[in-house]
Parts: structure tokens; sequence; C-alpha cells
């Protein structure tokens, strides 16, 4: 063999080796680092958790026109509906009751009325239908449970 030939060989064996080592230190970072679960307002009690939600919702819907905070209540109504909707639609023994569904509607009209005129107010006739389907959907739970 020639010098030259052992040379190749030699980086081969190198650069095999420090591949090895280079997976072998990424595998034992990558397992090291800690994962984090969203953080939730929800309890996963379903009929304490939809009537928190109704009463939070009645009181953004109550919000006057005028009032200073309409902003900070809006977003926190958004997040309180996704925060509801991703908890319990995909939850079998919840999805399928009158409850939910009665929820699902008011959320929807509600969460897209924000997110497509943010900067609007919620109309009258809005404001008495999300009303009517919060306090039936709140009727509803207490029945079910």
């Amino acid at each position: 063999m020639s010098l030259k030939e052992i040379n190749q060989l030699i980086l081969k064996k190198i650069f095999k080796t420090l591949t090895i080592i280079l997976a072998f230190i990424l595998c034992i970072n990558l397992s090291a680092i800690p994962s984090y679960a969203a953080k939730t307002s929800m309890t996963g009690d379903y009929t304490k958790d939809t009537i928190a939600v109704v009463q939070t919702l009645k009181d953004a819907v109550g919000t006057s026109k005028d009032a200073l905070n309409s902003g900070e209540v809006r977003d926190e109504a958004l997040a309180l509906i996704t925060d509801y909707i991703s908890r319990y639609r995909n939850r079998g023994m919840v999805n399928k009751t009158q409850s939910f569904t009665t929820m699902q509607t008011a959320l929807n009209a509600m969460a897209g009325h924000y997110k497509n005129f943010a900067s609007r107010p919620l109309p009258d006739k809005l404001k008495e239908r999300l009303n009517k389907e919060l306090a039936l959907a709140e009727k509803m739970v207490l029945r079910e449970s």
C-alpha cells in the first residue's frame, strides 16, 4: 500500500468515527429537551367548563360598544373559544351532545364576527341570538349531567 492510500483510509475511518459521535451527541441532546404542553384554562370537567365559558361569553356579549377594554374582551373571548373547542371537539362522549352542538354554533358565530369584523362591536341581533344559544346550552349541559 502506498502512503496516499493509507492516508485516505485513515481519513475515511476518522470521518466515520466523527459521524457516529455527532449522531450520538445529537440523539442525547434531543432526548434531553423537555416538552411542554400548552396551557389551558379548561379543567377537563365538561359541565363546569361549559358553564364557565357561558358565563364569560355572556359578559363579553354584554360589553357595551363604548367600553375601553373591548379589544381585551374580544381577545379573551377568542382565546377561550379556541381553548374550549380544541379541548372538546374530538371527544366522542361530548361532541355528540345537544349542549355541545348548541355551544359550538354560538361559539362559531361569535368567533366568526370577532375575526371578520374585529373593529366592529357585536350587532344587536347577534347579541340576542348568542344570549339565547348560550342560555340554552347552559340549561342542556345541566340537564345532561
